[in-house]
């Protein structure tokens, strides 16, 4: 995709938003590593989902700056791939799944350029790719919470990013598509795309990931996964006592009963 491996596809120097004169983020610094399998962790309301937004210029920001492989967002744009929380969908809309992916086409096909035989047959491909394919001619509200989950991924496999932004993608999953989107995140990563993805359940954090960063309207902590899951970065972030309570540090797999 053009860019240099070298350079880190997040930065984040300073950046401060607020909703209502109220702070969800406070001058935020983070570098995010290449090719890393990043959770964005904390509590909630500690300003994760608008951390991701912030990046896509979805919300203002007060103050700082963001780049991405070094440039300006809208001069990354193209590289950039979003899941967003199911939540904020419109699942009414009447498109199809297979629609929806082939949205994830449209530096291949154009703006305001129909959608050709070739494109459809593309869309098929990244359904295939999260076990979605016989589902395509399906309306988006007619499927179930992990199959939509699936068709978002989908989406953003079409675009081929370097740096992909997913907002709770394993939220109301099932165990299926859980493990779906694990082994895809897996995938991108190992061919030298990022991942940054806010996670809300620690005990799957060190199964999942390599990278952490943990907010609280600041930053607590980034690094490796041994480097941040501490109890005192946790401690910071959910309150004292925590780390214990939770048994954080007994990290386990997932199972198809959980």
């Amino acid at each position: 995709m053009g860019c240099n491996n070298k350079i880190s596809p997040l930065t984040i120097q300073g950046l401060t938003v607020a909703y209502n004169n109220k702070p969800a983020i406070w001058e935020l610094d983070y570098e995010a590593p290449v090719g890393g399998l990043v959770a964005v962790l904390g509590p909630n309301g500690a300003g994760k989902s608008t951390m991701i937004k912030s990046i896509l210029g979805l919300v203002p920001k007060l103050n700082g700056e963001i780049r991405v492989f070094g440039e300006r967002y809208n001069k990354r744009r193209g590289n950039i791939a979003y899941v967003p929380q199911r939540s904020s969908v419109d699942w009414d809309f009447p498109i199809s799944a297979g629609e929806v992916v082939a949205m994830g086409l449209y530096r291949k096909i154009g703006w305001a350029r129909r959608v050709r035989e070739i494109h459809r047959e593309t869309a098929l491909h990244y359904l295939s790719r999260v076990k979605m394919r016989e589902l395509a001619n399906r309306q988006i509200g007619q499927l179930s919470g992990g199959q939509q989950q699936r068709v978002f991924l989908a989406r953003a496999l079409a675009q081929e990013a370097n740096l992909y932004l997913m907002d709770e993608p394993f939220s109301g999953v099932d165990a299926a598509t859980e493990q779906t989107i694990i082994d895809v995140m897996r995938e991108v990563t190992a061919n030298g795309a990022t991942v940054i993805c806010v996670h809300h359940d620690l005990h799957t954090v060190s199964n999942y990931f390599n990278y952490a960063l943990i907010l609280n309207i600041r930053a607590i902590a980034s690094g490796t996964i041994d480097e941040v899951l501490t109890k005192q970065n946790l401690e910071a972030a959910y309150g004292e006592g925590f780390a214990n309570a939770k048994t954080t540090f007994e990290m386990k797999p997932p199972t198809n009963d959980e």
